[in-house]
């Protein structure tokens, strides 16, 4: 059991795979209460019974429905009576060429990536102000800092989290709440398989062979939560050691 970590109640959304699995795994491996929501119920059911978890503890949730990601922190009030942390894990990344005009993947990245990050934060903040106390964790990447050719919107959208976690930080300072941003660079997990610019598939292709497996996201996850209570990580950049990008 880790310090910081044993017994909290964490709402994990994209938990079906990627970084909320891997989350998921080293959290429950330190002792954490788990609430998991993801599209894909099947891979959430396996995993909480790889996890030893109650079928309760998993929610299918499409974090572009407001009231689908209202039920999963819901169901961690409904079960436990408090929401230490949410990490706003679920994002995708259909990246393109801006000349293609693939709006309705520019659609879909705001829609996951930065109102569903909304919605979480919706969900889980009256909660933790009532409390007096809690954690909200939202995933932005290294393009929420740079941005390349074939990644615009992509990296619109990461900067968008970024800029919601900061002006957070400053509004929840009253209720004891902390916040952390986490930008991942390289890691292994299946969001280069929702590219749909082969051109662009391809540069990603060859930047993701060094990536670094979805364990390490788990670590800083565990790292930011571990902290005393009295400090708070903000933000954490991290890539593989070999990345330039």
């Amino acid at each position: 059991m880790a310090q910081g970590i044993d017994n909290k109640v964490v709402v994990i959304t994209g938990a079906s795979s990627g970084l909320g699995e891997a989350t998921a795994r080293r959290l429950a491996a330190d002792g954490a209460t788990l609430i998991l929501g993801a599209r894909r119920v099947e891979r959430l059911q396996a995993l909480a019974k790889e996890l030893s978890l109650n079928d309760d503890a998993v929610l299918r949730t499409d974090v572009t429905d407001r009231e689908q990601v209202e039920r999963l922190v819901g169901r961690a009030i409904e079960k436990h009576g408090r929401v230490d942390v949410i990490l706003n894990n679920a994002g995708l990344m259909p990246s393109s060429r801006l000349e293609l005009l693939k709006v309705a993947d520019w659609d879909a990245m705001i829609d996951v990536n930065i109102k569903g990050v909304l919605y979480g934060v919706a969900a889980a903040l009256p909660h933790m102000q009532k409390q007096g106390s809690g954690h909200i964790i939202n995933v932005a990447s290294v393009a929420g800092h740079k941005v390349g050719p074939g990644g615009v919107v992509y990296a619109a959208t990461k900067h968008a989290v970024r800029v919601i976690t900061e002006g957070l930080r400053q509004e929840v300072k009253p209720h004891n709440i902390r916040t952390t941003i986490i930008s991942p660079g390289a890691v292994a997990t299946e969001l280069t398989n929702t590219i749909t610019d082969p051109l662009v598939a391809e540069g990603m292709r060859k930047t993701y062979e060094q990536a670094v497996p979805a364990s390490s996201f788990a670590s800083m996850v565990a790292f930011a939560m571990s902290q005393p209570k009295d400090v708070d990580i903000n933000e954490i950049l991290f890539r593989p050691t070999s990345q330039a990008y």
